[in-house]
């Protein structure tokens, strides 16, 4: 519980460094937020007049204070394109978002660690070889052409799954395969050399020699001391999905919040992304702090004070 505690106080000073490198950098960035919002075509009273009624005139230290002072109270703000809250906002796409990212990481945990063990039982054979083509492929491969990919071949071609958009489970298959190929490669890759390095160790060979079964050495005592690295790579793609996974998301047109985040980008919608920014740091704070967590679990040799 100190080590939650601790962590949980660490948030704070993380996510005000966020925010003021975030503030800064969009607020001194080319391109100016009203013109987005009122086109080109506007004269120049109604740009001055926005500008005003948005405080954007203000000097940067007084639009930093009033934007402080609005988070401290668990406001972040109004999108300057929807004219709603941007927290409104948040919360109707995370759902979407943890949608997908559940069924990535489950997909690549389920297809990358039964790969990587597979690999580690068998090295050099076939299952192996095939394994570790797989992991190449989906760690060379760019995501958008992989997706698009999916979509001419399961969606065009074959007709099996819709090409966009989302509602039943039908709609997330392709999304969800596609953000978890390179996961799938990963895992497979470090679940292979986690594996390899403790079934060769003495304790293992100490296990053979009393006479359990294969299954009981590798699962028992090959697979669950070669879980710490295999939770690594699970808990910082997870953290990485749930702040939203903007090529999938674009291509699988998924509500989720990539496509928020960068709809506000192409709009300059300063609020938005500044509030999403926070936001995702967050979620990915508290996806490492549980991580950390699982780690203890996982490996009774690892204590936290």
């Amino acid at each position: 519980m100190r080590l939650v505690g601790r962590r949980l106080l660490m948030t704070v000073p993380t996510l005000f460094g966020v925010l003021v490198v975030a503030f800064l950098l969009l607020n001194v960035a080319p391109g100016d937020p009203v013109a987005a919002m009122v086109g080109e075509r506007a004269d120049a009273a109604t740009i001055a007049r926005l500008r005003a009624d948005l405080h954007l005139d203000d000097p940067l230290p007084t639009q930093f204070g009033r934007y402080l002072w609005a988070v401290m109270h668990g406001d972040l703000g109004r999108s300057y394109i929807t004219q709603r809250p941007i927290a409104q906002d948040l919360a109707a796409r995370f759902p979407k978002t943890v949608q997908l990212a559940l069924a990535a990481m489950a997909l690549a945990a389920l297809c990358g660690i039964t790969l990587g063990v597979l690999s580690a039982i068998r090295p050099g054979e076939g299952v192996d070889r095939i394994a570790m083509l797989v992991s190449y492929l989906g760690v060379s491969f760019p995501v958008y052409w992989v997706g698009l990919l999916f979509i001419l071949l399961f969606a065009v071609a074959l007709r099996w799954l819709p090409p966009s958009g989302s509602g039943g489970l039908a709609y997330l298959v392709l999304p969800a395969l596609t953000l978890g190929m390179r996961s799938i490669a990963f895992l497979a890759r470090m679940t292979r050399a986690a594996m390899l390095d403790v079934l060769s160790s003495d304790f293992v060979r100490t296990a053979r020699a009393k006479g359990l079964s294969e299954a009981a050495v590798i699962l028992r005592h090959g697979f669950r001391n070669a879980l710490i690295p295999v939770i690594t790579v699970i808990g910082l793609d997870t953290g990485s999905y749930l702040t939203g996974s903007i090529l999938t998301e674009t291509i699988f047109g998924w509500p989720g919040l990539g496509r928020y985040v960068l709809s506000a980008i192409e709009k300059r919608d300063l609020p938005a992304i500044q509030g999403s920014i926070l936001f995702m740091s967050l979620v990915f704070l508290l996806v490492n702090l549980v991580t950390d967590l699982v780690y203890a679990k996982a490996d009774p040799r690892i204590a936290y004070d």
